[in-house]
């Protein structure tokens, strides 16, 4: 008989329908009113939960088979995380002070935070979503049962990473309120342009120094005035480090997670990204919130199930940077 620990790769990693619980009442009235708003009469609908569940465990199925993130794994996709973050709340501040600000999601999945920021009042003609893939854009759609044309949100398809979507160096435009986003494909001619960025489950997909030349990259699109923010959430630890993933990916690079303490995290945004030197001032805030993932562990053959608990543990950091 073999453990759970000697398992093929592919066995460990398929989709748990009964993760499908980490669904909360809120995410699902979340999920009711983001797809109401794109019917016609802009009501929601009595619609019984197994036949929601269902069309969730369909759209799940169809986007781990684009990618098999996590996130997809244990539902997270339903939930706007976006909602629980302080940093959204110092954003939503920007649209009574500036005119036209920007938020742009970095990394947006299937949309389902820009779809919060949508319904919270921000006008989605100034709402920009980016990620690598645009299937999980087209999925997204699919969750929602929306259309370009009921939810007309600028989409843009890119690697951050890559200069040939986003050039940090190119010069900024000064012309910002006319900033047209249905006619841009990239990210390069939103340099300083962007008031507010959000980009959660992002940062833990890199190693130490990639999340550094992330952070530069974002720092670069952001509007240089009091009040921009940057802000998100992903894995952090209370001493900086790697994490072992459990279990292991079925790509082994995937299996160590490098995680910044908030104390890192803070060194990281205001020595390395901004500084005095630049003549910008930032606030930093972070914090660790621990979490149980039922997902990410297992019990070894032999072993307590408290140590089995505790590898089931998960450290979540949630941040924003402000300039002052």
């Amino acid at each position: 008989m073999t453990s759970a620990n000697d398992a093929p790769l592919s066995v460990l990693r398929q989709l748990d329908s009964t993760l499908y619980s980490n669904i909360t009442q809120d995410d699902l009235a979340f999920f009711r009113k983001a797809v109401a708003i794109n019917r016609s009469h802009g009501k929601e609908e009595d619609v019984e939960d197994e036949t929601i569940k269902t069309h969730i465990l369909d759209i799940q199925s169809k986007a781990y088979a684009v990618h098999n993130y996590n996130c997809i794994r244990r539902f997270a996709f339903i939930r706007p995380k976006i909602a629980y973050l302080a940093g959204y709340h110092h954003a939503l501040e920007l649209l009574k002070t500036r005119e036209n600000p920007i938020l742009a999601d970095i990394g947006c999945c299937f949309g389902n935070d820009i779809r919060k920021a949508a319904m919270d009042g921000w006008p989605t003609q100034n709402l920009l979503a980016c990620d690598l893939r645009r299937e999980f854009w087209d999925i997204g759609h699919a969750l929602f049962k929306s259309t370009p044309e009921t939810f007309p949100v600028k989409f843009i398809q890119g690697d951050i990473f890559n200069d040939a979507f986003f050039s940090p160096g190119s010069s900024a435009a000064s012309n910002i309120a006319g900033i047209d986003l249905t006619a841009i494909d990239s990210l390069t001619p939103l340099r300083e342009k962007i008031s507010a960025i959000h980009t959660s489950s992002l940062f833990h997909l890199f190693d130490e120094d990639q999340q550094l030349a992330l952070a530069k990259r974002l720092s670069t699109l952001l509007l240089l005035e009091p009040g921009s923010i940057i802000f998100g959430s992903h894995g952090g630890q209370l001493i900086k480090g790697i994490r072992e993933r459990r279990p292991p990916r079925i790509d082994p690079a995937e299996r160590y997670m490098f995680c910044h303490s908030p104390e890192s995290w803070k060194k990281l945004w205001c020595e390395n990204v901004f500084s005095q030197e630049q003549g910008v001032k930032v606030r930093v805030e972070a914090e660790l919130a621990q979490v149980e993932r039922k997902d990410l562990g297992f019990a070894r053959a032999n072993e307590s199930e408290d140590k089995a608990n505790e590898e089931n543990k998960f450290w979540a950091m949630k941040w924003f940077v402000q300039i002052i």
